[in-house]
């Protein structure tokens, strides 16, 4: 384990890397805010860009490694933190799974609520990453059903990311929201550390100009 654990988290206040932000309060972490302005659109200016040319939130900084992609950092915190619980180590019968709904999230449900939300014709099985939206999304409800969290029982860092996401996507109804979700978002929401990060990045977002 390294022995300075201490990162960089470059943040957007009441953005999707409001995840990251609850996720370092519930692991203890240490780490220095950078937080950039969305109104002044700080996160495509030269500085931002030349750390991360996708201008995009969240990213970290740990021992001179930069870290982007929600998924990559969630991993790379909950692993940098071991003794939080919050990622089943290696040999750990849960690993594998919690690495597969990690990744699902970018690989398959993203894309699907992206071309829902716009509209965009049903391509070809073979040539689709997530095949088609009513079975991703039958596959997520699948495994919620069996809860309370995604890996049963215990509650990971891969609930944080999926907690927050279905929240937005059912608030937006960009995913409709089936019982499944319901009681699973508000299972997530309801975590002390929810209410502490929104109160942060509400005061963060009414300071900037």
């Amino acid at each position: 384990m390294p022995t300075d654990r201490r990162i960089t988290f470059f943040h957007v206040p009441n953005s999707r890397s409001a995840g990251t932000r609850i996720l370092l309060d519930e692991l203890g972490a240490d780490y220095e805010l950078q937080a950039l302005n969305l109104k002044s659109n700080e996160q495509r200016g030269a500085r931002y860009l030349a750390l991360n040319p996708m201008g995009k939130v969240p990213a970290i900084q740990h021992a001179g490694a930069l870290v982007t992609e929600q998924a990559a950092v969630f991993m790379y915190l909950a692993d940098l933190y071991p003794e939080a619980g919050l990622a089943p180590a290696v040999g750990d019968p849960l690993r594998g799974p919690y690495l597969r709904w990690m990744v699902f999230y970018g690989s398959c449900f993203e894309p699907a609520v992206v071309d829902r939300s716009m509209n965009r014709p049903p391509v070809p099985l073979a040539t689709s990453p997530y095949g088609d939206f009513d079975t991703m999304l039958d596959t997520v409800t699948q495994q919620l059903s069996r809860g309370p969290y995604l890996l049963g029982e215990r509650f990971t860092a891969a609930d944080l990311m999926w907690g927050m996401a279905l929240a937005w996507a059912t608030g937006f109804r960009l995913v409709p929201l089936r019982p499944e979700f319901q009681a699973y978002i508000s299972q997530v929401t309801g975590r002390p550390s929810v209410a502490r990060v929104r109160a942060q990045d509400a005061a963060l977002a009414a300071a900037q100009p």
